[in-house]
């Protein structure tokens, strides 16, 4: 792999802050502009239903919003990360189901008000009105889709199951678009307003099927790539090297996840996110993965030659935010496979990497580790052991004071476990490392 350049960044917006900055500025600017035409657009029948509408606009804004957060957008995704616009997602779902529920009960209540009839009544009479019919399955498919994603259910699904209803998502999308565009006094309370609607629900459109479908399938079809070579690790982590055409015009870094499936060897729906564990270069791609599931554990039977499909790359996990010259990279387990390969692009500045373990005989890429950091003059501190033994905590602050004494001057980058990664997280704060030079990314589907 030929190793690609490392600057540290200086004298900049951080690249999250100018994303983040750039995405309320987005919400901002479409908050003004919806209470604009509400207030342009008159009243309802009533006062229940004008607030009715109110609620209406903003669920459509909303809705819009959720798409633009999933359509896997490159500008967004390497600025902040699949894993947090994702945790946003799950928020503004939820935020938009109350919206909806609320938008739709203040209807009800409006009509029923204004023909002196009860609200079951008037909820079986606008059943009956085609615009109304196609919102009620809107929400209806909005509150299935919140129910299977509570946490409690969440951990019952396969993800399989789970992402196959959560694909309901689209069908409330389209519902909901034929139900706004059959409210007239939404679509064409003037000239403006039917432009600018038009405008938003195309580009989040555009946005989501050119980054969830268009962009997949044309790097595929350009890339063509193929398997070159499953290489055995231990007895339960396996390598696999993929090759393909001008990889060197893949718009990869170091740090970054792919999510992999391997056509004819597993179903298509059985798609893992790994992250690169080489350096990306014209050589090709390499995924170290551990055996904790059957697709993961099938990957030493992937025939060598077979075609690879490949989405990607994506996250945050690079040295795109590097604002500091020395850096403290931690791993834990099979987490040290980003790592590496940042080890791979450093070409500058003081590192130190954390390797956590259980024992040496599990650490994986180990050899590699020590190579790359002999080579940059890094340093190497290997934890092994059971968590909590001795009674002291590995990430404690003490211990990470301990071992990298100026730990407040360094960027530091986390990759581990779930509970590995709030324990050092949680020994970063007390250490009162600034947040803006954390970095950790919990890699996976979205």
């Amino acid at each position: 792999m030929t190793a690609a350049s490392n600057t540290v960044r200086t004298g900049t917006i951080p690249p999250v802050d100018a994303a983040r900055w750039a995405m309320w500025m987005f919400v901002l600017v479409n908050v003004v502009i919806v209470e604009a035409l509400f207030l342009s657009a008159g009243s309802g029948k009533n006062g229940v239903l004008t607030v009715a509408k109110f609620f209406g606009l903003h669920a459509a804004l909303l809705l819009l919003f959720q798409l633009l957060l999933v359509a896997r957008l490159p500008w967004l995704d390497r600025r902040i990360g699949m894993d947090r616009l994702t945790v946003w997602h799950r928020w503004v779902g939820f935020t938009l189901l109350w919206t909806v529920l609320t938008h739709a009960t203040l209807v009800v209540l409006g009509y029923a008000t204004l023909d002196d009839a009860s609200m079951g009544k008037t909820f079986v009479a606008l059943s009956g009105v085609p615009a109304s019919l196609l919102g009620m399955l809107a929400a209806a498919l909005l509150v299935v889709i919140a129910t299977i994603s509570t946490r409690p259910l969440r951990r019952r699904l396969r993800y399989e199951v789970w992402h196959g209803l959560h694909l309901l998502l689209y069908v409330a999308l389209g519902l909901s678009f034929v139900h706004q565009l059959q409210e007239t006094t939404t679509f064409t309370s003037s000239a403006f307003a039917t432009a600018y609607w038009w405008i938003l629900w195309l580009f989040a459109f555009g946005a989501l099927l050119t980054g969830r479908v268009v962009m997949p399938l044309w790097r595929n079809a350009y890339h063509q790539f193929r398997v070159a070579a499953v290489v055995p690790e231990s007895d339960n982590v396996v390598s696999v090297y993929v090759t393909g055409r001008h990889l060197d015009k893949l718009p990869a870094r170091a740090g970054q996840f792919c999510i992999w499936r391997f056509p004819g060897h597993n179903h298509w729906w059985l798609a893992n996110p790994f992250s690169l564990s080489a350096a990306p270069g014209a050589q090709g791609l390499r995924l170290t993965a551990k055996a904790v599931g059957s697709a993961s554990a099938g990957l030493r039977y992937v025939p060598v030659g077979s075609r690879a499909f490949v989405e990607g790359p994506y996250g945050a996990f690079t040295s795109l935010h590097r604002s500091r010259p020395g850096a403290l990279l931690i791993a834990g387990g099979v987490g040290i496979t980003p790592v590496r390969a940042m080890l791979e692009e450093q070409t500058g500045g003081d590192v130190v990497v954390l390797y956590r373990v259980r024992s040496e005989a599990d650490a994986v890429l180990l050899d590699e580790v020590r190579h790359l950091l002999a080579l940059r003059g890094g340093r190497l501190h290997l934890l092994t052991g059971r968590t909590g033994q001795n009674g002291v905590p590995p990430f404690g602050p003490g211990i990470l004071h301990q071992l990298v004494p100026d730990i407040t001057a360094r960027d530091v980058y986390v990759c581990g476990p779930p509970a590995m990664t709030r324990a050092v997280l949680s020994g970063l704060r007390d250490l009162r490392v600034p947040a803006r030079q954390v970095h950790a990314e919990r890699f996976g589907l979205a």
